[in-house]
């Protein structure tokens, strides 16, 4: 398994205004093997990025003997495929096609796709969609992009997010394989579902070879809200366990940790914590 961190944990990453060249650069300082780049509306990288660009970024973590495998995406929130007007749907669909090219040309294996929401937890303006109508929505833009995943040889990798959406790992795998497509896998959070009521083993080990790329966060459940997401080890997710289940299921790509906001000696600190969760048996 590589060690690796998200764009997102950089100084500027959430802004989008950290250099690609400097991210990979403070990555690496840190310890980390990997780097995971984030596509949105704005910043480094956006679905109107060009080829040139793309490829750059690719010469930029060849050049620094980095992994640049997967590529994380943001803008279902701004550009929700749930969402109730149908214009926004496609635009989102339309943009993470995009989206998906930007991962091929960046020569990534996987993007993260966050399939809609029938609630956003941090954006009360966004107005409820009810649960069967959000997930046939999400199957709409999942089987779309699919296809799109496909031509172009990237997994399109369906997040677990809070987002009201799959909280069941057996609807989720369900979901997943009702598309017959390889190309589409789940990008598994291990600390997404541990304020749900979730053990993140479990899930591991009931979505299997599904499971095409790990995020990992830690939670403390006596907050119970979003600052309940905290530094890795300082929570309450069971990490031996959920080391012991990836390697059940054979898992031997990215641990990509999420961690934000950036802060001074996050990076660092986030290493050092990944190093003993690697070595937990």
């Amino acid at each position: 398994m590589l060690k690796a961190i998200s764009y997102w944990s950089m100084p500027g990453g959430l802004e989008g205004t950290c250099s690609v060249k400097e991210a990979f650069s403070q990555a690496k300082g840190a310890g980390f093997e990997a780097l995971e780049l984030c596509v949105g509306i704005e910043g480094i990288l956006t679905p109107e990025s060009s080829q040139e660009t793309c490829r750059e970024y690719r010469r930029i973590a060849e050049d620094c003997g980095m992994a640049l495998q997967t590529l994380a995406s943001g803008i279902s929130w701004a550009v929700c495929p749930t969402h109730p007007d149908e214009s926004v749907r496609k635009k989102s669909i339309e943009l993470h096609k995009k989206a998906l090219q930007r991962a091929a040309w960046l020569g990534c294996e996987a993007l993260l796709f966050v399939p809609g929401a029938v609630i956003i937890p941090w954006e009360p303006a966004f107005k409820p969609v009810r649960y069967d109508v959000a997930v046939e929505r999400a199957r709409e833009a999942v089987c779309a992009l699919g296809r799109t995943a496909s031509e172009v040889g990237v997994t399109l990798a369906v997040e677990n997010v809070w987002n009201g959406l799959f909280y069941s790992p057996l609807e989720f795998a369900c979901f997943i394989d009702s598309f017959q497509n390889p190309a589409v896998g789940i990008y598994f959070d291990a600390g997404n579902m541990l304020n749900h009521q979730q053990w993140p083993p479990h899930w591991i080990e009931l979505l299997g070879k599904r499971i095409s790329r790990v995020h990992l966060k830690d939670f403390q459940l006596a907050n119970g809200t979003l600052a309940g997401f905290c530094d890795l080890l300082a929570g309450d997710m069971p990490w031996a366990e959920t080391m012991a289940a990836l390697r059940k299921i054979g898992y031997n790509k990215t641990l990509t940790a999420e961690m934000m906001p950036p802060a001074p000696g996050l990076l660092e600190k986030t290493s050092a914590a990944m190093d003993r969760i690697f070595a937990l048996r």
